[in-house]
């Protein structure tokens, strides 16, 4: 049990400064969302959709103003309209979600009461809310993108073109071999003409 637990762990740990910094500027925005809708719907009597809806407008300004320029600043953003019509957008996706719980709590299940509509703005808020973190990594706030990775080529040693490969110790260490020479006539031996190839030094 505890292994899969820590595997876990390991995968989300990443996420944890981003997602504590979302939670930040999405509880900023849950005060303007779900104390707005509860103002609206309670004091001036605003209906219930209505005042949701305006409630969560302006969260969105709000959320995403916070989103751009510190939770996913570190993101690689896209050009500003793209952007901002994305976040627009999949906000409406979130919206909607909220709604529905909304309506589902108050003409379907016929819950009509404060602190029934208040329960399902929370609810419906933190769907929505869920939803909004993963599409906003996913379509808004793009991960930076990757630098080519650069491949490193070992050095490789140019053999010469002649002659014998480098001993361990250094040339120093190696000596030429060459034919022997031809005796001549009168006994003195001539000089050898052609070197064959090295051998290493004796010791001493």
């Amino acid at each position: 049990m505890a292994r899969p637990v820590a595997g876990l762990y390991d995968r989300v740990r990443h996420l944890i400064p981003e997602l504590a910094k979302f939670g930040v500027v999405g509880c900023i925005g849950a005060v303007i969302d779900l104390g707005g809708a509860a103002v609206l719907h309670g004091s001036y009597h605003v209906g219930p959709l209505t005042a949701k809806a305006i409630s969560i407008g302006a969260a969105t300004v709000v959320t995403y103003v916070g989103s751009r320029f510190w939770t996913f600043r570190h993101r690689e953003n896209q050009p500003l309209l793209r952007e901002g019509v994305l976040f627009i957008a999949l906000n409406v996706v979130g919206l909607i979600i909220a709604e529905a719980v909304i309506a589902c709590t108050t003409y379907v299940l016929g819950y009509k009461d404060p602190i029934a509509y208040n329960i399902a703005s929370l609810v419906g808020t933190g769907l929505g809310t869920i939803f909004r973190y993963f599409a906003y990594r996913q379509w808004v706030f793009l991960a930076p993108a990757l630098e080519p990775a650069v491949t490193e080529r070992a050095p490789v040693a140019a053999a010469a073109p002649h002659g014998p490969p480098t001993a361990p110790h250094g040339p120093a260490d190696w000596e030429p071999v060459r034919l022997p020479g031809n005796t001549m006539p009168n006994g003195t031996v001539a000089p050898p003409l052609v070197t064959v190839g090295r051998h290493r030094k004796p010791p001493g």
